[in-house]
Formats: structure tokens, sequence, C-alpha cells
């Protein structure tokens, strides 16, 4: 973190000299870990922005001027991700920035984004801490508090048992706020938490918490992490013979999920931004353009980046100018937004408020349980 701040420290001061731009042009800057340990992440965002961006561009553009995106990967790197927020900002001149999907390296952007009072929107960076950065940034997606309480609703509602157990990453801004918010909602529902224990990314042995775990003989096992330690972590499950069911958060949908665990993640539930098996008009198209274009099923990531990149379009749709500051105050005013993830709203804080569904896991595909909406 201290290299960081000094990285922060000295390239907020730079400001390099200033590209012509074409009057013609909308520039919009995205960062996206394509790379690293989150890449299937980074590698969808970026497939759902670029798809929005190119329906925008051939209906006409936005006030008949055409998106120019530029995207830089960030590794699933911090430090890369201040170096390239830095770099759409002082040197590619964007007038908005469409952000990471982790929370903690989006946290990491929106410094630099407030800084410099340019409007940075991200699709699923769930960390109720981003927003609060300051006023210049949104998010496109239901935040932890929300998340936290519709996993701990299903646990006493649905599946009808009390007592949980916690594996979190003690390095992840994302999952060590869901673990708590899950707590306090599981609590307020008269659930009880009968262990906690910890873990952090790029670990691969899990054996000794699930030990602890096996002890304490939980109804479930609450791990809102990322789908490469949650795939190890059910494989390591079902090698000890452990048959609770293991409940996470939005950080686990990825097509690397199952090719990692295989059948051991199978009857497993995550919550999540939206379903494919969604009845919605726009969703259905949503899926078969993406399928058509990528010959895969789109993930939520792609999703959700697809719904902010219309969502940040329309703002600019609205501006009488398009300036940062103009763009911001349309993005603060948007209401009944109809996006393939479902109806949201900006709320007073900047965040999304929309429904979360709970899906099943069942190899490859995330069959739909229930839909928890935030009224």
């Amino acid at each position: 973190m201290k290299k960081i701040a000094l990285l922060f420290a000295a390239t907020i001061l730079i400001f390099s000299c200033t590209k012509k731009t074409n009057e013609n042009e909308i520039l919009i800057g995205s960062y996206s870990s394509n790379t690293g340990a989150t890449a299937t992440f980074g590698v969808y965002q970026l497939r759902g922005i670029e798809m929005a961006v190119a329906e925008i561009n051939a209906a006409g553009g936005i006030n008949g001027k055409k998106i120019k995106l530029i995207n830089y990967d960030n590794k699933s790197d911090s430090d890369e991700t201040l170096a390239v927020v830095n770099r759409l900002i002082t040197q590619d001149n964007v007038v908005a920035i469409l952000g990471e999907a982790t929370s903690g390296r989006s946290k990491i952007g929106a410094q630099v984004a407030q800084q410099n009072k340019v409007p940075m929107l991200t699709s699923s960076a769930t960390n109720p801490d981003v927003t609060k950065v300051g006023n210049y940034i949104f998010r496109a997606c239901f935040i932890d508090p929300f998340q936290g309480l519709v996993m701990a609703k299903f646990m006493t509602e649905t599946l009808k048992v009390k007592k949980a157990a916690i594996m979190r990453d003690i390095k992840s801004d994302y999952s060590v706020g869901l673990s708590d918010n899950f707590a306090t909602k599981l609590k307020e529902l008269g659930g009880e938490i009968v262990a906690d224990v910890s873990y952090q990314e790029g670990d691969i042995d899990f054996k000794s918490q699930l030990t602890s775990i096996k002890g304490k003989n939980p109804d479930v096992i609450f791990i809102p992490g990322y789908y490469g330690e949650v795939a190890l972590v059910a494989k390591q499950l079902k090698e000890l013979g452990m048959k609770q069911p293991m409940l996470g958060g939005d950080g686990w949908s990825s097509p690397d999920l199952f090719k990692i665990a295989k059948e051991s993640i199978n009857g497993h539930y995550f919550s999540n931004h939206y379903t494919t098996e969604s009845k919605d008009p726009k969703t259905i198209k949503f899926v078969q353009d993406f399928k058509a274009k990528f010959n895969e099923t789109p993930d939520v990531m792609a999703a959700l980046a697809y719904d902010a990149t219309y969502m940040m379009a329309e703002a600019i749709k609205n501006t009488k100018e398009i300036t940062p500051e103009n763009i911001r105050n349309e993005l603060a005013k948007i209401k009944d937004f109809h996006g393939v993830t479902g109806k949201m709203s900006m709320d007073e804080n900047r965040d999304a408020i929309k429904s979360a569904v709970v899906v099943q896991v069942q190899g490859e595909e995330y069959k739909l349980v229930t839909e928890i909406s935030p009224n």
C-alpha cells in the first residue's frame, strides 16, 4: 500500500500535453483485468463494453457523435491500475471512465478519477466504500449489504438452516466486506456463525481451514471469494468428505469456476446480478447476440459491463455540453434504467438499486433458484 500511495502522490501531479481530439468522437476510457488472477472478469467485462459501444455507434452514436473507447489492461494489479487510470485521464483526456470489476482495484481507480473530477462508473464492484470515495464515482450493481442480506435470507428461509461457517479472503475488500455483511444479517435473522477462518488470493491448500470448520459442524459454508480459490475449496471440500453446501457471492461467476472445480462445485449456491434464464426480451436478445458474436454464453461481468456502457451513454446523451461535470450530473439523475440485468435507479449514494438472484451451479450453467427484491 505504501508503494501505491507514493505512486498516487506522484502521478496526480502529472499533466501531460493535451492531445488533439476529434470533435465528432466521445473519448471514453475503461480499465479491466484482462490478464492475471481475475482475468476472466476483465475479458468478459471488455467484451460487454465493446459490444455495447459497437451497437451504439452502429445506431448513429450519441447525438451524432461516435464513441471512441480506450481500454487498458491493469493485469489484475493494484499498481498497474493506478498507472492506467492516470494515463486515461492525463494523457488520453477521456471524459468518463468505465471501471474495473473488482472492489479493491475499483477503489484505487476511483481515487484518481475523483481527484481529477472525471466520472467513473464501475459495472460490478459491490463493496460500499467504492462510491464513498467521492461524488464522481458510481456503480451499476447492487452493494454488499444487500448481497449479504440476500444470502442470509436464502440460507434461513429457503434452505431453512441456521449455522454457518465463513471463509474470507483477508486481502480482499470485497470478501471481507461481504463476510461482515452476511454475518450481521444472519444474526439479525436468528442464525449464528460457528467458525470464521481466513485465506488469501493465490492460496492453493485450504484443508487446514476446512478441517477446522468440519469440527464445528455448520449447516453451510459461506465463502464470498473469487472463482479461482472457490473452485479449489470446492474440490478439497469433497476430498474431505464434507457435505455442507457452499454459499457465495457474485465473485464466483466465471466460466473458469467449473473448468477448475469440475463436478465438485455442482449443487452449491451464489448470489448474482442476472440470469440467462430471464424471460425479459431485452435479456434474451442480449444473450442471443452475445452468443452469435463470441460463440459462448455471456457471464455476469459481460452483462453488467454492457449495462454500464448503455447507462453512461444515456447520461452523455442527456448533457447539453459533453463535459465530465455534466456527465456526472446526469449519471446521478438516472431512474428506472432498463438493462439486461434488470431495472435499476441511482440512489443518493450513487449506487444502483436493483434485485438479485440466487443461482445453483449445475455444470457450466447457473440455474435460477429465487429472486430477491431490495424492497
